[in-house]
């Protein structure tokens, strides 16, 4: 009778142990972190920073609400809502195009170079390839949309593949056995079943993309980023507080609209 609860316990302390170990090696990492980094945070808060950062936050209270300054973040808003919306376009094509081999559909030298190509361009951050993108294709918003393009395709590659290995082969299996095509079969038996999710997965990701196409600007892909770099370059906090106020409108109407789609695309069991 004794035994088992013995090995119990025993099995128990050690996993206790390991318990306190990893979280010893947790907080080890956490201060040799603030040991390599050198971080200054009682100048953070020392008198004179304080007073500096409430000096600065003070002239952003007061933006620049004038008509023709308003007018040009208005017009940087629409180039930066055109670089997300086509970005995540081209993304959902590109994803689609690549999730269909990622599945295993095509094969298995298909299915792992194409996860490979997917891992690398989800790899890599939207401000890298933004760099890139403008050595290659020049400042502007079109560097900006060729860099959500490529990581977001890795990304939405990724969870279209997924979705159609989870989708349940019965229908196309069913279409199959009764003479349809390959194609046909999988456009009437499993594409339907997916289409929703695929469709949530990308209003979510243009969602991210809205935010990031923003900061895009700061390397020179043009829209809000770019106008808040040149003030804050300036020291123009007026103007700047005017941009961030832009970047928060077009933000909270996305969001919204996309959210009230997504609920749209959810079926509603009775």
């Amino acid at each position: 009778m004794n035994g088992p609860r013995a090995t119990t316990s025993a099995l128990a302390v050690p996993r206790h142990a390991a318990g306190w170990a990893a979280a010893g090696l947790v907080l080890l990492a956490v201060v040799a972190s603030f040991a390599f980094l050198a971080l200054d945070l009682s100048g953070l808060f020392s008198a004179r920073s304080m007073r500096a950062m409430g000096r600065f936050i003070g002239e952003f209270l007061s933006p620049d609400l004038s008509r023709a300054f308003v007018q040009q973040a208005a017009w940087a808003a629409l180039q930066t809502f055109a670089v997300s919306a086509v970005g995540s376009l081209l993304a959902m094509l590109g994803g689609i195009a690549l999730a269909i081999p990622a599945s295993g559909r095509l094969g298995g030298a298909a299915l792992h170079s194409t996860r490979l190509l997917l891992n690398m361009l989800r790899s890599v951050p939207e401000l890298v390839w933004a760099a890139l993108m403008v050595l290659a294709a020049g400042l502007g918003p079109f560097a900006g949309v060729l860099a959500l393009a490529l990581h977001t395709t890795g990304v939405l590659g990724r969870l279209f593949a997924e979705t159609l290995e989870n989708a349940p082969p019965a229908a196309e299996l069913a279409l199959r056995q009764a003479g349809s095509g390959r194609l046909a079969a999988f456009c009437y038996g499993t594409l339907p079943q997916v289409v929703a999710q695929w469709t949530a997965y990308t209003l979510y990701r243009w969602e991210m993309n809205i935010r990031m196409a923003a900061v895009l600007g700061f390397v020179g892909a043009g829209g809000l980023g770019q106008m808040l770099y040149y003030h804050l370059s300036l020291f123009q906090q007026a103007q700047a507080a005017t941009v961030v106020l832009a970047m928060f409108v077009l933000v909270f109407v996305v969001d919204g609209a996309s959210t009230w789609l997504r609920r749209g695309l959810t079926p509603v069991h009775g």
